[in-house]
């Protein structure tokens, strides 16, 4: 399938925001916080606006509507008023002719600030009440009871660290105003129904007086879905100015001011009988959420509601806490909350095997999910893959056979050491938030027979513009080249929902099916009357044709279209597609909140250097279950792609604070994972013979459970480690090679 966004990519002719011409555009720079917590005294900012090439600076008092950009409760102030919260907190926003203007203008802004005190551990925050939202907790079954009866009971202590989006394209958009206080901004950002509402509050105007426009991101992964700043502050100042204003920032300001993956602090105990089975499992979660809530108590929701990864446990008792920092709100990244949680049953489960005897994935095997389980939020699961992705790859790498190869060479090898581990998931499909799952489609069919297909969903180079084309182009029954996917406008589809939870190519894809599908029937019927045939069940569309029965084509589809307009036959059609049977109470914490579930399995083999705690993936085999792909090719690049950033996140990635709250880590300093980081026994096997009737076409959602695979390198490390004679608790992830060293010759905590 030829893939007209990846061609562009390659070609370097894609278009992004810094490419759409603005002539006469000013430039944004945001003066922002120097402390993590404090009191504004006084904010001077006369000899910025007196500085050379400068149009205007901005506070919170020049907000002509709503100074407030929080996503899930009204805490984040665009410009911040009387105190800050965070370093990189902005205060002020300089516009000047241009961005070097701009940031010189800005360093002349002055501001008084009374330092406060700052907390910056979950923990603390949660002991003094420092909490977005409240705490949630759920038990299931009689842990107490349970852990009664158990032979085996581990308990334990356990952090993982946040984790750079470093995405290509840094946050940034441009806005330009139009007339009657009218305004466009093209951004990139992943919320278009979200952002939508958010500017038109920040503006004071309603809002069918903005407009919207995304044609692709480069690159998201959560990281531009909830904080609005950088899309409302360049559109405040074009506003107004009635002047066109961009707003870019630098990948220094990106990092050392964004949301990261949130970072988690445990608390597990673990109970199996002498079969070992679990019979109970209790976790408090400790999410490092940032100074506002962002969108944090979504992620919670989410890590709360998979908690057991894949494995059936009957006694559960979670707990969940939203902890207020003053560290930069933190925000969605792949996997929204998930991996986070699946991190703390897998480490459990490795603990218990240790104390066991048994080999990690050996108790893992004995626990997984299957048909008729309940889970802890009430929903008995059925066509659980499970079990059938665990046997496909031990059939193809042999689980056993790699675990016995695995001890000899540690048997016969001193300097190095081979660890290995087997990662299963289960990883719930659609928003927690039941209302997001809906979505709108709106596809013209031209007289010369081309189509136009407008949804909410943002490429970002997920593929999924390219899934919708899929989808069209099958439904209608025309070629792939006759159909273009127009951008992301809230003029055409308003109120869509963000582009995330693995759901993008779900509901609007389905919303396209159903408007193809509207479209189709129409011109059937048409074709009937226009052809004279008595039976239109005897008309049909096939690779941009038209057929009465099983002889040759009749006519071609733009023959058919043409005519069809001729005769006043309309051919544009809306859709609207909510997923049906989601619920969930937020009281008792029981529902179904997820369409259906992704399943998996993963072996991941590493080389641990024992002398110097560095370390190479040797190995990655994955086994995942996407349903009838609608692409293969997307799909396992999908799959990759999400594996190498969890590896990232897992052994790798690492964001460092100074004590005073400011991040330290910078382009240069911070390590993703590059192409000779890949093992080169990278296998992705897609999952045979899997159809699922909640999802478009019998697909199954690709982007965020694979990522979960990326623990497979952290625990195979641990084994690793293990065997070169390490001792103690499972050290923090991520299981940097610093981490790794200190855990064979020093403090591993460190």
């Amino acid at each position: 399938m030829k893939n007209e966004d990846m061609l562009m990519h390659v070609r370097g002719a894609s278009l992004f925001v810094d490419d759409i011409p603005a002539p006469g555009c000013l430039h944004a720079v945001l003066f922002t916080s120097p402390v993590a917590r404090g009191r504004i005294r006084s904010l001077d900012i006369s000899k910025a606006a007196a500085a050379p090439g400068v149009a205007a600076v901005y506070t919170h008092k020049d907000v002509p509507g709503l100074n407030q950009v929080g996503h899930i409760l009204k805490d984040q102030p665009l410009l911040a008023a009387d105190g800050v919260e965070y370093i990189g907190q902005p205060i002020a926003l300089v516009v000047a002719e241009s961005q070097r203007a701009a940031r010189r203008a800005a360093k002349l802004v002055e501001a008084d600030i009374e330092p406060l005190e700052p907390v910056f551990s979950p923990r603390e925050a949660a002991a003094k009440g420092h909490i977005h939202g409240k705490r949630r907790e759920r038990v299931t079954g009689d842990p107490s009871a349970a852990f009664a009866k158990c032979k085996y009971v581990v308990r334990g202590r356990l952090s993982s660290g946040p984790q750079e989006h470093f995405y290509f394209e840094t946050q940034r958009a441009l806005a330009v105003p139009g007339e009657h206080d009218t305004i466009k901004v093209y951004a990139s950002a992943q919320s278009p129904g979200a952002f939508h509402h958010h500017l038109a509050e920040v503006l004071g105007i309603p809002m069918h007086k903005v407009e919207l426009d995304i044609r692709r991101l480069g690159g998201g992964f959560g990281g531009k879905e909830s904080t609005a700043v950088w899309i409302t502050a360049p559109a405040l100042a074009a506003f107004l100015l009635k002047r066109p204003v961009k707003l870019a920032l630098s990948r220094s300001e990106d990092i050392a001011t964004t949301g990261k993956r949130h970072a988690y602090e445990y608390d597990y105990k673990l109970g199996l009988d002498a079969e070992g089975k679990i019979l109970a499992y209790e976790v408090d979660l400790f999410q490092h959420a940032g100074a506002c809530a962002d969108i944090s108590p979504a992620v919670l929701g989410r890590s709360f509601l998979h908690v057991s990864g894949s494995y059936n446990i009957p006694n559960l008792r979670v707990s969940g806490t939203s902890c207020r920092t003053n560290v930069p709100p933190n925000n969605a990244f792949r996997g929204f909350g998930v991996p986070q949680a699946v991190f703390a049953i897998e480490a459990a489960l490795t603990h218990a095997a240790g104390l066991m005897g048994l080999p990690p994935e050996e108790l893992k095997r004995r626990n997984l999910l299957k048909d008729g389980d309940t889970l802890a939020y009430g929903v008995k699961l059925e066509g659980v893959n499970a079990g059938r992705c665990w046997e496909v790859l031990d059939k193809r790498a042999g689980i056993a056979a790699r675990r016995s190869a695995v001890e000899e060479y540690n048997r016969t090898h001193a300097g190095t050491k081979k660890g290995l581990a087997v990662v299963p998931v289960c990883f719930g499909i659609s928003f927690a938030q039941t209302a997001l799952n809906q979505a709108g489609s709106l596809v013209n069919i031209y007289v010369d027979g081309s189509v136009s297909v407008s949804t909410g969903a943002v490429e970002m180079g997920q593929g999924v513009n390219a899934k919708i084309r899929i989808v069209a182009a099958r439904t209608l029954g025309v070629p792939l080249e006759r159909v273009r996917v127009d951008t992301t406008n809230t003029s055409r589809v308003p109120n869509a929902s963000p582009t995330s939870a693995s759901s993008g190519a779900d509901l609007n894809g389905m919303a396209t099916k159903y408007a193809c599908g509207r479209l189709r029937e129409r011109l059937l019927e048409f074709a009937a009357r226009h052809l004279s045939c008595d039976d239109p069940a005897k008309v049909s569309i096939r690779d941009g044709e038209v057929f009465v029965g099983e002889k040759d084509p009749v006519m071609t589809w733009d023959r058919l279209v043409a005519a069809a307009q001729w005769a006043r036959v309309d051919l544009s059609e809306h859709a609207f597609y909510a997923t049906p049977n989601l619920h969930y109470d937020m009281e008792t914490e029981l529902g179904r909140p997820f369409a259906y579930y992704a399943y998996g399995t993963s072996l991941t083999e590493v080389l641990l250097d024992r002398s110097r705690g560095t370390y190479s993936i040797e190995s990655v085999d994955v086994v995942q279950d996407v349903g009838e792909s609608l692409s293969p090719e997307i799909d396992l690049g999908q799959v990759q792609g999400a594996v190498v950033q969890g590896i990232g996140w897992s052994v790798l990635e690492q964001v460092r604070y100074a004590p005073d709250g400011r991040v330290l880590t910078g382009a240069n300093s911070y390590k993703v994972p590059d192409i000779k980081f890949v093992p080169d026994n990278f296998n992705v096997t897609l999952l045979r013979d899997s159809s699922n009737p909640f999802a478009v076409c019998n697909s199954k959602a690709v982007g965020e459970p694979p990522l979960i695979h990326g623990l497979g390198a952290y625990l195979a490390l641990a084994d690793a480690l293990r065997a070169a004679g390490a001792t103690g608790p499972l050290p923090p992830l991520p299981l940097t090679p610093e981490r790794t060293f200190m855990c064979l010759h020093g403090k591993a905590s460190e």
